[in-house]
C-alpha cells in the first residue's frame, strides 16, 4: 500500500537523520568518558524506538548497580534498539556483523563483543573481553539460541556461548548477576500478532535483511513485551551448562506465558520440550527457580 510505503520512507529520513550526527558524538565520548559511552546509546536507542513507533511493555527491571549477563531470546534485527532502550547494554554478537555495512559500525559504537564461532581460540578471547566489561560494571546482552528464530518458539540454548562467563578466564566482578529478558512482539497497529503473523516481524534463517526491514517499517506501530527476571549472584550457578539450562528454561516459559496472555501462569507447560528435559541434566523440566518466576 501507498500509505505503508510513505511510513517506511519518512521512517527512515528520521532514523538517518538522528543517527548520522549523532555517530560522531559517540565516537568521542568512547574516546573521553567510558560512563557516557555507555549510556548515550541507552538515549540514543529509546528515540529510534519512537521513530519506529515501538512502545515497550515492560515487567521487572535491569539491575543498574551491578554488573549483569543479561540472557535473552531472539527475534529480529528489533531486539537490538529494544534492549538498548531497556537499559544501557553492550551486545555479543557474530563476527559477521562486523562486516555489515553501517551496521558494523553502529555495533562498534556500541561497544559489541564480536565471536568468531568458527575458530575454537575466539572463545577464550571472547571470554576475556566479555569478563573485561563485566568487571567494569557493564550489562552485557547474549543471545543464548546462537541465531534467530520466528517469534513463535524458543530455540534451545548454546551451553558453549555461556563458557565466555562461567569456566573460562578470570572471575568475573564479584557482584556480578544474571538476568533474563524474554522478548515478543505483541501487537502491529494495535492487533494481537498471530502464531502465523508473527514470522513477518522475526528476522531469520535466509531472510535478506534490507526487504524484511522494509517490510516491518510499513507494517505500523509495533507494541513488544518484555519480561525481566530478577538478578541471581552468577555464584550460585554450578558451571555453563548449569547456567544455560536454567536461563533457557526460565525464557521458555516466560515466552510461553506472553504468546498466551497468561505471564507469570505457574502452571503453563512449554509446547516443545525443554531442552533441559531432553538432556536429562535437571531432575524436572516443570521445575522453576524460586528466584526466577
Amino acid at each position: 500500500m501507498a500509505t505503508g510505503s510513505l511510513r517506511a520512507s519518512a521512517v527512515l529520513l528520521a532514523f538517518f537523520g538522528l543517527t548520522l550526527p549523532l555517530m560522531p558524538v559517540q565516537a568521542v565520548l568512547l574516546r573521553v568518558s567510558d560512563k557516557a559511552a555507555r549510556r548515550f546509546p541507552h538515549w540514543y536507542h529509546r528515540q529510534v524506538c519512537r521513530i519506529l513507533g515501538i512502545t515497550l511493555k515492560v515487567e521487572g527491571a535491569v539491575v543498574h548497580d551491578a554488573p549483569a549477563l543479561l540472557v535473552c531470546n531472539h527475534t529480529s534485527w528489533l531486539d537490538i534498539p529494544v534492549l538498548s532502550a531497556l537499559a544501557p547494554v553492550s551486545f555479543v554478537a557474530k563476527l559477521e556483523v562486523g562486516g555489515w555495512p553501517f551496521v558494523s559500525a553502529l555495533a562498534r559504537l556500541q561497544r559489541s563483543i564480536f565471536i568468531d564461532r568458527t575458530r575454537r581460540q575466539a572463545t577464550g578471547d571472547a571470554a576475556n573481553a566479555i569478563l573485561a566489561r563485566l568487571q567494569r560494571g557493564d550489562t552485557v546482552v547474549l543471545f543464548a539460541e546462537g541465531t534467530s528464530s520466528d517469534g513463535n518458539r524458543v530455540l534451545p540454548f548454546k551451553t558453549s556461548l555461556f563458557g565466555a562467563v562461567v569456566g573460562q578466564g578470570a572471575p568475573p566482578a564479584a557482584r556480578t548477576v544474571v538476568q533474563t529478558a524474554a522478548v515478543v512482539y505483541t501487537s502491529v497497529h494495535g492487533i494481537p500478532v498471530t502464531r502465523a503473523d508473527r514470522p513477518r516481524i522475526g528476522w531469520y534463517g535466509d531472510m535478506e535483511m534490507t526487504s524484511h526491514a522494509w517490510g516491518v517499517l510499513r507494517s505500523g506501530p509495533i507494541t513488544v513485551t518484555i519480561k525481566v527476571s530478577p538478578p541471581v549472584p552468577l555464584s550460585e550457578f554450578r558451571d555453563r551448562k548449569d547456567l544455560a539450562l536454567k536461563s533457557e528454561r526460565v525464557i521458555r516459559h516466560a515466552v510461553l506465558g506472553i504468546l498466551r496472555g497468561r505471564p507469570g501462569d505457574p502452571d503453563l507447560v512449554p509446547v516443545e520440550p525443554s531442552e533441559d528435559h531432553r538432556r536429562g541434566k535437571l531432575a524436572s523440566p516443570h521445575a522453576k527457580s524460586q528466584r526466577w518466576t
